[in-house]
């Protein structure tokens, strides 16, 4: 089961930069419960978004040659303000520093020019037939569903609740 937390991507500088956007949709089905009185979108949603927003930019960044992009490590995350229903989340990523495996970046979400979340990931790059050979076919077709799902964020038809 696959649950995005962006809804459109706006801008994708391969190798340097991402700018997408979440539209909080009062639908929501984690909002019944995340508060019956004051609907907020939950802390670790505002990062998943922050992480799912960083692996499109290193998988646009290496040709999607991984097929698996992981967070590894979210480090310095602090969140400064409330995603309410009706208000859009506007995530943003740079790429720091790369290896052969890991890939660093400054990641920071706003609600209306302020600041809603900030912090650096380290995310993972592998296929999957480099540590289990029996899942060698998984691979291009990992592969080839994300870059399907990213195109669709990337149309400027995007825009419908992730």
């Amino acid at each position: 089961m696959r649950f995005s937390q962006l809804d459109q991507v706006l801008e994708l500088e391969p190798g340097v930069r991402i700018r997408a956007v979440k539209r909080l949709s009062p639908d929501e089905h984690y909002l019944k419960d995340h508060f019956p009185r004051f609907p907020v979108m939950p802390g670790v949603i505002m990062l998943e978004a922050l992480f799912q927003a960083s692996a499109w930019l290193v998988r646009q960044s290496e040709g999607f040659s991984h097929s698996m992009v992981l967070l590894k490590e979210a480090r310095n995350i602090k969140y400064s303000d409330f995603v309410t229903p009706g208000q859009t989340l506007e995530v943003t990523a740079e790429i720091l520093k790369q290896d052969d495996v890991f890939t660093t970046l400054k990641a920071q979400a706003t609600v209306n020019g302020n600041s809603a979340v900030t912090g650096r990931l380290v995310l993972e790059r592998f296929n999957l037939a480099d540590r289990y050979p029996q899942r060698k076919n998984t691979d291009p077709y990992t592969r080839n569903e994300s870059r399907i799902h990213l195109a669709k964020l990337l149309s400027p038809q995007a825009g419908g609740p992730g």
